[in-house]
């Protein structure tokens, strides 16, 4: 399988948007869609409109939201409803060649089918927001930063954490020494645990298709198997077929400020331990470890994942009261931790004395209008939103790479620039995966 090769000016560009906290890294371009002024209204289109996705639209209603297209009608109905002026479609592909006059899209589809949905979008012109993790397999992520880097289009990833205040606190706060030199990351996430089933086989026998339900439509360029409903809804996240496990679902959301703050690029090398790892899902619980090196004056950092319920050890200065959460990021620097980032609720120093002894620097990142208000504008001709595709797509690439350590059990080692794992042949294998008949990147 060719792979492509990753251009030394995509790597740099994507160093410089990490390096920029808020900043993106990436130039004004020339729009190829339909030229929209700041005070017109885009014409958006929703594949995949239930769920999240019903969301995204809410947060995109001052706009004309024109079409919106979903193979599950059940799970549309209330979008439909909040939308009736909007043409209902089930095949984004008979959308996009019907409708012309979509200026952007939205897609939260399941994550196999983000990539192929996003990527004709881009193919013909229109601007893209796209939930996370951005693509269903390294491969894509690659192909789809270099496509919307060429048709020059307006692109975001769903990740909206980003945009707050705290991301560019964080920023501030570790370039101005809160800690000292940074060494270590941890963060971790109680998921899947209560949210989706992991660590099973493949279900037997048959199901019926719910009504409403276009299941061959559902899965898309996924290999085809029989309907079963321990696939849909939401429960798909467990399966390597459809999603991404834990890791993909949640780490694109908390990696986004920890490479932002760490300036990160590519890591050298990643590995992992969990349960057992069957065939078709991931496993119940996880630890995977990635090691980044130095970067200007910063040293080299590792950055550790726990999913599952696991956490890092309690750090000796968190006061008895004080819990970690089901969820949280500690950096440990050379001066002292911190747990979570800086926010009203949130951002210890540890220890104690360094809290009372640190005074905040001021203000110097620009701060966000928000997560939707910045893609809009882009669309619009503004400057590229803070999650676009350039560095969206390296933050999605290094959570991924996370994953098939998890799925060979082998320390891995990394070869970002080139896109190859230098050291297990076999595991080149899971950075793509093949389509089935039909679909297309």
């Amino acid at each position: 399988m060719d792979h492509g090769r990753f251009s030394r000016r995509f790597f740099l560009m994507g160093t410089v948007a990490a390096a920029a906290g808020c900043a993106t890294g990436v130039s004004r371009r020339r729009i190829v869609g339909r030229r929209v002024s700041p005070n017109e209204k885009l014409n958006i289109a929703g594949i995949g409109v239930g769920g999240q996705g019903a969301s995204d639209l809410d947060n995109l209603s001052r706009e004309n939201i024109v079409a919106l297209c979903d193979v599950d009608e059940r799970r549309a109905a209330q979008t439909f409803r909040r939308f009736p002026k909007a043409n209902r479609y089930r095949d984004f592909r008979v959308m996009l060649e019907k409708q012309k006059e979509i200026d952007a899209v939205v897609v939260a589809t399941p994550d196999h089918v983000h990539a192929v949905a996003s990527m004709m979008a881009i193919k013909m012109g229109k601007h893209v927001y796209c939930e996370k993790p951005l693509t269903h397999t390294i491969y894509e992520a690659r192909k789809l930063a270099e496509a919307a880097r060429e048709a020059g289009v307006a692109t975001q990833m769903g990740n909206s954490g980003q945009a707050s205040d705290g991301v560019r606190l964080l920023c501030e706060w570790i370039w101005d020494g809160a800690i000292g030199p940074v060494r270590e990351v941890h963060n971790w996430s109680d998921r899947p645990l209560g949210w989706w089933p992991q660590g099973i086989e493949r279900p037997k026998g048959t199901s019926p298709v719910p009504a409403g339900v276009d299941w061959d439509l559902w899965l898309g360029p996924a290999p085809y198997r029989p309907y079963n409903p321990a696939y849909l809804p939401f429960v798909w996240r467990g399966w390597f077929d459809f999603g991404t496990g834990a890791l993909g679902d949640m780490g694109c959301h908390s990696f986004d400020p920890i490479f932002r703050a760490l300036k990160l690029g590519h890591p050298t090398s990643v590995e992992a331990s969990s349960t057992e790892v069957f065939k078709e899902t991931y496993p119940l619980a996880s630890i995977v470890r990635y090691r980044f090196p130095a970067r200007g004056d910063m040293p080299p950092v590792e950055l550790t994942w726990y999913d599952g319920g696991l956490k890092p050890g309690r750090p000796e200065e968190l006061e008895e009261r004080q819990e970690m959460g089901k969820g949280g990021t500690l950096f440990v620097g050379d001066k002292g931790e911190m747990v979570g980032i800086p926010r009203r609720r949130g951002g210890m120093l540890l220890p104690r004395s360094r809290r009372q002894e640190y005074t905040p620097p001021p203000k110097t990142l620009p701060r966000s209008p928000g997560h939707f208000e910045e893609w809009i504008a882009a669309c619009k001709g503004g400057k590229p939103a803070g999650a676009n595709f350039e560095f969206a797509s390296l933050v999605t690439e290094v959570v991924l790479l996370g994953n098939i350590a998890v799925r060979t059990g082998k320390k891995l080692r990394w070869d970002g620039p080139n896109l190859k794992i230098t050291n297990v042949r076999e595991a080149n294998d899971y950075l793509h995966c093949e389509y089935r008949k039909g679909w297309t990147l």
